[in-house]
């Protein structure tokens, strides 16, 4: 990724551990920082854009921006973002270890910097069916790999606090590499969430109240903020970076591609510094906490540092005018200047193993009580209520009901044929139709919600016939972006994916009446087991509290 190339900037270095900002002039040689000459500060450098380390993404899915990693790096570097720390854990529960190697290897094609974590639930439970299984031996191989970084969130926190052995095994084959254990502990608090950290996990991305963050920075633990497209916690976390700034990072976890289009981390900051907290305290969150914790090969504008920095307009909008990595000019003016990749130099990687579903697949029989647990979605939060609610039937069976916006759900086994799981979902508000995702995490089922049961076979079939997509259907007019590479991402050029995920997104909305702001990804997370309080998994409706089938 080295650049031969010898040449100088000259810029307003944004020296953030220091609290200052000088006038300088930049040396870059064969990719690395040769020297930083300080300049008599003189008028004209009023005009100078802003020196600073590249922005990093503390904890991502690539595979949520449904797009291949060389695409998820066009969209990013114009955004001044130089690096991710990025769980495979999606493409891991659907193809295994090739998955992983998949992401590696398409990461490689392109000037950026994957790091990458070893996906340590894979399955996420015993309560759903995944296409693999990562063990303590397959885990332990990835942690022996450079590019590994990491041992990805352990979400199975019932398994750290009754000692499970795989689950510490997996602990221990980390630390025993110096390598961080990243946490997953929604409403943790107090001894158990003690137990959780004395056994060697470090961060928490999950946080959803300021004085959950604040029990987990006070016993020690770095915490992200995230603002996905679904899960949104910078507004409640936000006012503890001014005092907890050394121990808190930001973070996207699961970003679609239109948002990605729009901003990463760089809008997290121009948020952060609108909302009164100090500039060099949210730029060591943004730029140099993650390639500390995390030992990551980024420069941070020192002498013998690989040259990855950026230049911004302002140190308020953070409008980024150029971005560079090893030295080499990867986007300028809001434009990429990484090529794309043909997809057909893609290996094929996926699986998909069922035919089409029919309606009496999706016929949900009147259990004869009074009332139903019924998921009741949250905008903005991945976390969901649990209701008792009377629902409408008819003949035996319990329909869908958008009077009182209580809809069916389903998720369908697509790595071996099974009966379909069904329940009651509150909150999509769709007056029509029916929205079907491949992406359905953490397994990655087929996930459906809708209106009624013929449109709901309608988009179920269209994503099954294509192997992977997300489909939306009012009955008579159908959108559909096909997701090749494990039912998960697009081949296909970034900037295409996002402007068609924009028709897909509007279309749930304004044609189908969806009152979430981003839906798609929403349903995503409606088959999350290990979130808090009531899902749907391939294998039926899951008490995340009890942390059992009910």
């Amino acid at each position: 990724m080295a650049n031969s190339a010898y040449f100088s900037i000259s810029a307003r270095q944004v020296k953030i551990e220091e609290n200052t900002i000088v006038p300088v002039s930049v040396r870059i040689d064969d990719g690395r920082i040769k020297s930083i000459l300080e300049i008599e500060p003189a008028p004209e450098q009023e005009a100078w854009p802003y020196l600073m380390p590249g922005f990093v993404d503390a904890h991502v899915h690539i595979e949520s921006s449904l797009l291949i990693p060389s695409e998820f790096a066009r969209l990013a570097v114009i955004h001044g973002t130089v690096a991710t720390v990025s769980d495979p854990h999606e493409i891991a529960n659907v193809c295994g270890i090739d998955g992983v190697s998949f992401m590696m290897q398409e990461g490689r094609r392109v000037p950026f910097k994957f790091y990458f974590g070893a996906p340590s639930c894979v399955p996420a439970t015993t309560f759903e069916t995944a296409g693999a299984t990562l063990d303590v031996a397959a885990v332990a191989g990835l942690l022996d790999m450079p590019e590994v970084k990491y041992l990805s969130e352990m979400m199975n926190f019932p398994g750290v606090l009754y000692k499970d052995p795989d689950v510490l095994e997996k602990i221990a084959a980390a630390l025993q590499r110096n390598k961080p254990v990243d946490g997953h502990a929604p409403g943790l608090r107090g001894d158990a969430l003690q137990t959780y950290i004395d056994s060697g996990i470090s961060t928490d991305h999950e946080c959803f109240t300021q004085e959950e963050a604040l029990d987990k920075l006070q016993r020690g633990m770095k915490v992200l903020i995230r603002e996905g497209s679904a899960a949104k916690n910078f507004e409640a976390l936000i006012p503890l970076m001014q005092d907890w700034y050394p121990q808190m990072m930001f973070c996207s976890d699961d970003k679609h591609p239109d948002s990605l289009l729009l901003g990463h981390i760089n809008q997290l900051c121009t948020r952060a510094v609108a909302a009164g907290i100090d500039l060099y305290k949210v730029l060591q969150a943004a730029c140099i906490n993650p390639v500390r914790h995390y030992g990551l090969e980024v420069g941070l504008l020192q002498p013998g540092d690989p040259a990855d920095f950026i230049l911004v307009e302002d140190l308020k909008n953070f409008n980024v005018l150029a971005t560079y990595l090893d030295g080499e000019k990867v986007a300028e003016a809001g434009k990429p200047l990484i090529h794309p990749n043909p997809a057909t130099a893609l290996p094929p990687i996926n699986q998909f193993n069922i035919g089409p579903v029919s309606e009496t697949d999706f016929q949900m029989t009147d259990p004869g009580t009074e009332t139903v647990s019924v998921i009741k979605a949250q905008d903005g939060q991945l976390v969901t209520g649990h209701l008792k609610l009377a629902p409408a039937r008819a003949n035996g069976f319990i329909l869908a009901d958008t009077e009182s916006d209580l809809l069916k759900i389903a998720v369908i086994n697509r790595y071996t044929m099974a009966p379909v799981a069904l329940a009651l979902i509150r909150n999509f508000g769709l007056k029509k139709g029916a929205l079907a995702s491949s992406v359905a995490h953490d397994s990655h089922n087929i996930v459906v919600v809708g209106c009624n049961d013929a449109v709901m076979v309608l988009a179920a079939n269209q994503v099954i016939a294509e192997k992977g997509g997300l489909c939306a259907t009012d009955g008579k007019e159908l959108l559909l972006i096909p997701l090749p590479v494990a039912g998960l991402m697009s081949a296909k050029n970034g900037y295409e994916v996002a402007a068609q995920y924009t028709l897909l997104d509007r279309f749930a909305k304004d044609t189908l009446g969806s009152s979430l702001t981003s839906p798609f990804m929403t349903l995503s997370f409606m088959a999350l087991l290990v979130i808090p309080h009531l899902k749907l998994s391939d294998l039926g409706l899951f008490d995340g509290d009890q942390f059992t089938l009910i």
